[in-house]
């Protein structure tokens, strides 16, 4: 299985989404507070359709909870715009971490300095856009990793 990691986000139209695509592929869908915005919000759940009650969710109260959660062997990947190294150059397995920051900050720079070897990026041409919707970020990313693991 595969494990989405959501940290921070603020927008329930892409959780949702997110969530509906790691139930497409049989990810685990991990939301780390703050949240902001409530999971009983219906936009979440309309952007999840009436799937979102099957999504297997787990909620973390911080980074560190969900860390301390997370096996000493498993591998942990950062997607960010701040390296060079392109998503489908990793090579998934079964049990990895898809970890994707917030939809205004990313994720925090201290995070991915201590681990440039993890960090992953979404390539795109030069000049076009300085990112893009965490929703289709995942929906990318995710479905790589399935490709490679077999969905």
């Amino acid at each position: 299985m595969i494990h989405v990691v959501l940290m921070a986000p603020e927008i329930p139209h892409n959780t949702g989404a997110a969530g509906r695509l790691c139930l497409a592929t049989g990810a685990r869908l991990h939301l780390v507070k703050p949240l902001g915005f409530s999971l009983d919000d219906r936009q979440v759940k309309r952007a999840g359709l009436d799937y979102w009650k099957d999504v297997d969710l787990q909620l973390w109260e911080d980074w560190d909870a969900f860390a301390a959660s997370v096996a000493e062997d498993a591998r942990v990947y950062f997607l960010t715009t701040k390296t060079d190294r392109p998503h489908w150059d990793a090579e998934f397995s079964d049990g990895d971490y898809l970890v994707f920051g917030c939809e205004t900050k990313g994720l925090p720079e201290s995070l991915l300095a201590k681990h440039p070897e993890h960090c992953l990026t979404i390539p795109m041409k030069k000049g076009s856009t300085r990112s893009l919707n965490l929703a289709t970020s995942v929906g990318i990313v995710l479905y790589e990793a399935a490709r490679q693991v077999g969905v």
